[in-house]
């Protein structure tokens, strides 16, 4: 693991650490825990424990450690900061378009998308999203949604210097380099919405917007609808990715933004 210079060095070990928890999704022993940051184990064993005391993390009886409790404090704080999560529900319920279907509403951290309010609809789509989810951005109909609203050179930085390399696919479908990620994200600026079709998961269809506030010129965050693709058709389609659109830009409006 390395540490910018201007940074506080204890303060970007005891991040990385609370990303690698998240991130697992699991349990994470301490050794596993060294061995991923590269730190050694004496002072990541006094970070944890400080950690510990701060109930930023939980040690579980068998020494492995998880996200704590005080980091639901920190997650609520934003989500309510944005204010726009019980918009996202109403909102979506008022336009009464296609009520029974999945919504997830997300940010941008880098290159990836954080899933902050979803609603699993009556249809299964063999994945069900939860706060606190990550996935790639370029896989999403949010995270592909967010991307459009940067230059395409932002765009370029971003996926060419990833530490990993391109994100591993998660089905047989899905974009798998700079260049056709670039050319979507222009499809997607003309067409004033994002498809995602089979590419997080087999027989799952998203459609995505942008959502803005008054301050920045790229996306805060981003929503989507999903739907099962033995269902999809060029009308439905048309209709979820009309909606998902009037449904950004009444969020936009609630946030501030003038587009």
């Amino acid at each position: 693991m390395s540490t910018d210079k201007v940074l506080a060095p204890a303060v970007a070990r005891a991040s990385a650490v609370l990303d690698l928890l998240a991130r697992a999704g699991r349990p994470v022993a301490l050794a596993e825990l060294a061995k991923t940051l590269q730190l050694p184990k004496s002072s990541l064993h006094g970070l944890c424990a400080t950690l510990e005391h701060l109930n930023l993390i939980t040690r579980l009886d068998g020494g492995q450690m998880a996200l704590g409790p005080h980091v639901m404090m920190w997650a609520n704080a934003f989500m309510a900061r944005l204010d726009i999560t019980q918009e996202f529900f109403a909102s979506w319920d008022d336009m009464r378009v296609l009520p029974e279907e999945t919504i997830t509403l997300s940010v941008r951290d880098g290159a990836e998308v954080v899933y902050i309010a979803c609603r699993n609809g009556k249809h299964p789509l063999g994945l069900q999203f939860s706060p606190g989810m990550r996935l790639p951005a370029v896989y999403t109909a949010t995270g592909l949604a967010m991307l459009s609203t940067l230059p395409d050179a932002s765009v370029r930085r971003l996926l060419d210097t990833l530490p990993g390399g391109w994100p591993a696919p998660l089905t047989d479908h899905g974009l798998r380099d700079t260049a056709s990620a670039i050319a979507e994200l222009r499809q997607i600026r003309q067409r004033r919405y994002s498809t995602d079709r089979e590419a997080v998961r087999d027989g799952m269809y998203c459609f995505g917007a942008p959502v803005f506030d008054s301050r920045h010129p790229e996306a805060v965050a981003g929503v989507a609808v999903s739907i099962r693709s033995l269902e999809a058709n060029p009308a439905l389609e048309a209709r979820a990715g009309h909606a998902i659109r009037q449904l950004a830009d009444r969020l936009s409006e609630r946030l501030g933004a003038s587009r």
